[in-house]
């Protein structure tokens, strides 16, 4: 990007094109980000950035510019359309961003009127971006013009032809079909009519279509005609009883329309007469598939939600209902493993089985989706205990199933459990409840959980605050802090690592712990993570603190295929030594399969990036990994005290010094606390124990 030149006539200092190149790559990945959250884009993020990096680009000469340069602001703006950013809230989104940073951006702080500047651009960025979408609308609306005038053609060619083929679809049809005077008096019946009616065509032929309605129905049908004939009718669809020849009624369902002359006056009636015998089983077998689950035969989560509400309402006021909501463990491992055709016989064993448990109580089990199965019980006097439905719902699914006479397949299910609501819950609120206990359930690790209010509310608040991280984090209430790390003889600071901080409005402050699990919530683990890292880095290298940096890594950033490729950009963008980057690595993403993580600890050790082990309470991963430094695990470190901690802490402590690395404890919130880690040989201590910071870093 150009820079104006400054007010004056002292010459100003050549911008840094490192620095603004730098500056745009951030605006880009940033804008490209928020962009992303507002439309559909047919592009790869590395597409978008680069191209987001070219439109800022523009936009800063066009403002640099003198006078500023509009149409080039314009064409930014129709490119945005160009590139498909065109969501509801993509060009507001797109202002923000950019009206952010070019009223920031140092090159262009001299500028004379730079707000005015700023304005005029992003009014020509609104005005290209809106001319360019409305061309757009346009081009399609020119092209829905042309196919609409291509299928007016087509109809009228098929008009030509369907006058051909009235004859063989009248006399073809599978429904009774009559042609009659204005008056009722019959023209033509087919011969399905005819066999409906048990008359031959040419009986019916001698007879008005009211002589084949029941008696008690020729007024509601007449008047039915003359509302059609009037034209206060477009079309008449009604269900009247037909008589047959033998005087037996029955139902049908009459379909009539006016057939006009070229000057639109009514010329005859058409009718078409369905038995609806026939229609009404399908109908209901229609409705039976549209609620009902077609693999295992139960209801499906529609009609189970509908049935809720009546179901509360009728069950008995002191026993209330039971509802348990069950998810199948690693069912995904029997598809993969063993097929979706097995796959698909386990979940009709499941249902099976579900309505064994349950064929002696008033209940209604459905399957909600997926390897998820509902059941609501109407209490009464004799229905069991939930411990004792609970049982038998995994002892019946712990019971293997012999497939070809060979494999034994059984399952087992976490269960969420919400015994005697109110009656006044809602379904919505009912299903959210049991669908949040079964989740914490999972999460702890047990079988199955009973819904508890007070968990309910907590899980409810976790959820909200992971859902408005986003927009925290865009409007700046997420910050980067630092806290020390001090030698533990010396007390000598020997480094730094980076937080999170989470300045909430209701909330008051919250750690980085809680950002970090808010963030692996709702898929912002990795992007937080590279802005934290990215951060972190730049301001360390601008404070001149010349201290190593700490970053804990999460398991999803330890595995990151791109993440050894991240930290050399921050690196070359920073200029900070390799030796002085430290990311700690999860103990247990070193462990998990697939060994993404531990590929990429070895890999950064080979370009001089010391990492570290955070969670250490194994020794046998350091014959495997070569680490500076290992983070004592949290558990481990709180119960210090306990004498069968205290050893095995020491004998961990003296083999990671064997290995040749490091020993770093966190949390440390007093001297005592200080004094009893140095006396153990610990090497750097981090925690409310040390304040101190180096200057220019916040805390």
């Amino acid at each position: 990007m150009t820079a104006p030149q400054p007010r004056g006539d002292v010459p100003r200092k050549k911008p840094s094109a490192d620095r603004a190149a730098k500056r745009l790559g951030t605006l880009a990945r940033k804008w490209g980000y928020l962009i992303s959250t507002t439309a559909y884009l047919p592009h790869t993020p590395e597409e978008i950035e680069r191209e987001l990096g070219v439109l800022a680009g523009r936009l800063f000469d066009a403002v640099a510019g003198d006078p500023p340069d509009l149409a080039a602001a314009a064409d930014a703006g129709g490119r945005l359309v160009e590139l498909r950013c065109v969501g509801a809230d993509s060009l507001r989104r797109s202002l923000e961003v950019l009206g952010k940073a070019l009223v920031r951006e140092p090159e262009l702080r001299g500028t004379d009127g730079l707000a005015e500047r700023v304005v005029l651009v992003l009014g020509a960025f609104s005005s290209g971006y809106g001319e360019m979408l409305r061309e757009d609308i346009q081009k399609r609306q020119e092209g829905l013009s042309r196919a609409l005038l291509k299928v007016e053609q087509e109809t009228r060619q098929k008009h030509v032809i369907s006058r051909a083929q009235f004859e063989e679809v009248f006399a073809g049809s599978a429904s009774g079909v009559a042609l009659t005077e204005l008056d009722g008096r019959v023209l033509r019946a087919n011969a399905a009519l005819a066999k409906t009616l048990r008359r031959t065509p040419a009986e019916i032929a001698a007879l008005t279509l009211f002589d084949l309605v029941h008696p008690e129905d020729v007024e509601q049908l007449r008047d039915g005609y003359r509302e059609l004939v009037a034209g206060r009718l477009h079309r008449l669809r009604a269900g009247r009883r037909l008589v047959g020849k033998d005087g037996e009624p029955m139902w049908a369902t009459f379909a009539a329309s006016v057939i006009r002359d070229a000057a639109g006056a009514p010329r005859q009636l058409l009718t078409i007469v369905d038995d609806d015998t026939e229609v009404s089983l399908l109908q209901r077998r229609l409705s039976h598939q549209a609620l009902h689950d077609v693999l295992t035969g139960l209801p499906n989560r529609q009609f189970f939600s509908t049935r809720l509400e009546t179901l509360l309402r009728d069950a008995d006021p002191a026993r209330g209902v039971t509802l348990f909501h069950l998810d199948l463990d690693g069912f995904s491992r029997i598809n993969g493993g063993l097929g979706q055709e097995l796959g698909d016989r386990v979940l009709r064993g499941v249902a099976a089985k579900l309505k064994l448990v349950f064929e002696a109580e008033k209940a209604l089990v459905a399957r909600l989706g997926g390897d998820e199965f509902g059941v609501l019980v109407q209490n009464t006097a004799e229905t069991p205990g939930v411990v004792a439905l609970v049982r038998r719902i995994g002892t019946e699914l712990g019971e293997a199933e012999y497939v070809d006479g060979q494999r034994g397949v059984a399952v087992s299910a976490a269960i969420g459990v919400v015994h005697r609501p109110p009656r006044d819950i809602t379904p919505a609120e009912l299903l959210q409840a049991s669908d949040l206990t079964l989740r914490r359930a999972q999460r702890t690790g047990n079988q199955w959980g009973l819904f508890d209010r007070d968990l309910d509310r907590r899980d409810r608040h976790d959820f909200g605050l992971a859902a408005s991280m986003a927009g925290a984090w865009e409007n700046g209430e997420i910050e980067v802090r630092y806290r020390v790390l001090v030698a533990a003889a010396s007390g000598a600071v020997a480094g730094v690592e980076a937080r999170l901080h989470w300045n909430h409005p209701a909330e008051g402050v919250l750690p980085h712990e809680t950002c970090v699990r808010r963030a692996a919530e709702t898929g912002l683990a990795l992007p937080l993570g590279t802005w934290l890292l990215r951060t972190a880095a730049e301001r360390l290298a601008a404070s001149g603190a010349g201290v190593p940096l700490v970053l804990e890594l999460t398991a999803q950033q330890a595995a990151d295929p791109d993440l050894v490729g991240e930290i050399r950009r921050v690196l070359d963008d920073t200029g900070l030594p390799p030796e002085h980057l430290r990311p700690g690595f999860p103990a247990a993403a070193l462990t998990a399969e697939g060994g993404d993580a531990a590929d990429n600890l070895k890999v950064l050790a080979e370009i001089g990036v010391r990492a570290e082990i955070h969670g250490f309470g194994d020794a046998t991963c350091l014959t495997e990994f070569p680490v500076h430094a290992v983070r004592i695990a949290p558990n481990l470190a709180a119960k210090r005290d306990h004498p069968l901690v205290t050893g095995p802490l020491s004998a961990l402590i003296d083999a990671a010094h064997t290995a040749g690395a490091a020993v770093s404890v966190a949390g440390v919130r007093t001297a005592d606390e200080a004094a009893w880690w140095q006396d153990r040989g610990a090497d750097l201590l981090s925690g409310p124990a040390f304040p101190g910071l180096p200057d220019g870093l916040p805390g």
